[in-house]
């Protein structure tokens, strides 16, 4: 795993820090800086996540909580290299971040279900970009037509939708955005712990309905944090 490299999200975080900025701290995988939001203080790793009420944006916001940079920069780092490589196609390292006896589960709304969700091991995330199967991700919310597609078109809708380095909030082992679908994220992936980056919203005339998050989820191993789960959310009916 190339742990080596610093990328721009822990660069955003250390300038923070030295400067005095403590809350809210302010994180960026790209250009814009994004509120970061921490569990709260008394927060139990993964089954025992709490998730903002009501309006999650303006719960998240009242509720940020210190960031304490030991515990979450070595998850943060992998969360927002793997968010870099989802976003410059670069399998290769990718498959680095994947767990090598776990693989990777892919699911396309927020409800995990690990019997039915399709996973990868790190060999086959490789090459995945160019396999040209046709797999069966799920169902599609609302209609119930299987989702038949390549893993290009896949990665296209129910991946990598938005350019996830510019989302303007993230959470640390906690969900940002929510809808009717089942979060059940925590049950599903007992003792990871999981990074949610979310846009909350693209345009207020949609009055919310149009957020879109995507959530990675890793099991620590020792010194590696390795990729298991990505999780891709979004308003359903």
């Amino acid at each position: 795993m190339k742990r080596f490299l610093i990328f721009p999200c822990i660069l955003s975080l250390l300038i923070g820090l030295l400067v005095g900025i403590l809350l809210p701290i302010r994180l960026s995988c790209g250009e814009k800086p994004a509120a970061l939001v921490n569990a709260p203080s008394n927060f139990t790793p993964l089954p025992g996540v709490s998730q903002p009420d009501g309006n999650s944006s303006a719960a998240a916001s009242a509720t940020l909580e210190p960031l304490v940079p030991e515990a979450n920069f070595p998850l943060l780092g992998s969360a927002c290299a793997v968010n870099r490589c989802f976003q410059q196609g670069d399998w290769a390292t990718l498959a680095a971040y994947v767990h090598p006896d776990r693989g990777v589960t892919f699911t396309p709304y927020s409800t995990v279900d690990l019997d039915s969700d399709l996973n990868f091991t790190a060999s086959q995330i490789k090459n995945l970009a160019q396999d040209e199967t046709v797999y069966t991700w799920g169902f599609e919310d609302g209609r119930g037509d299987p989702i038949q597609m390549t893993f290009a078109q896949y990665f296209e809708r129910y991946v990598y939708d938005r350019d996830y380095t510019q989302v303007p909030q993230i959470g640390i082992d906690r969900i940002m955005t929510g809808g009717n679908a089942l979060e059940n994220l925590p049950d599903a992936y007992p003792g990871c712990r999981f990074v949610d980056f979310s846009f909350p919203s693209a345009d207020p005339v949609n009055d919310g309905l149009d957020w879109t998050s995507l959530k990675l989820v890793f099991l620590p191993e020792g010194e590696h944090w390795y990729l298991v789960g990505v999780v891709h959310g979004e308003w359903t009916i």
